[in-house]
């Protein structure tokens, strides 16, 4: 009796353990956000302390500095910006106060809307459609939410 009991315990264990082993073919869907806002940013640069020995040269190196700042500013809005702050007290008076902000992130698809000269500074204009970045992720990722599964 006791021998019959274990091997319909060792059927019934085995038998949940094989339910397992089924196949199964999952279907994905790509999931499309309802809108997509298109984000904007101005960066500047100084002309006369830029390096270079004539005027033509400052000038181009503050367009290729007020564009880095531009993409700063859209890496910003994209990614926000990681702050660290410190401050020392000495007898209940703040000795030493410093703030740092840092950010980091990749931006892809932004377009240069505009170059310019403002007095004696450059500004450059950028745009980023975020279309046109879900675009390219879905491009390169593939991204997929699971839509049906079936066993068999």
């Amino acid at each position: 009796m006791l021998r019959q009991m274990g091997i319909i315990l060792g059927l019934v264990i085995g038998a949940a353990g094989c339910s397992s082993m089924y196949d199964k073919h999952v279907e994905y869907a790509i999931e499309q956000p309802d809108n997509y806002p298109v984000l904007k940013a101005v960066g500047y640069a100084p002309i006369a302390p830029q390096p270079g020995e004539s005027a033509e040269q400052k000038s181009l190196m503050a367009m290729k500095a007020s564009k880095i700042e531009a993409y700063r500013e859209l890496a910003e809005q994209v990614y926000g910006q990681q702050l660290s702050g410190h401050t020392e007290l000495a007898q209940a008076i703040a000795s030493n106060d410093r703030l740092e902000a840092k950010v980091q992130g990749v931006i892809r698809g932004a377009k240069v809307m505009s170059s310019y000269v403002v007095g004696d500074s450059y500004a450059t204009e950028l745009e980023l459609d975020m279309k046109r970045v879900y675009d390219l992720y879905i491009s390169e990722t593939k991204p997929r939410k699971i839509k049906k599964v079936s066993y068999y």
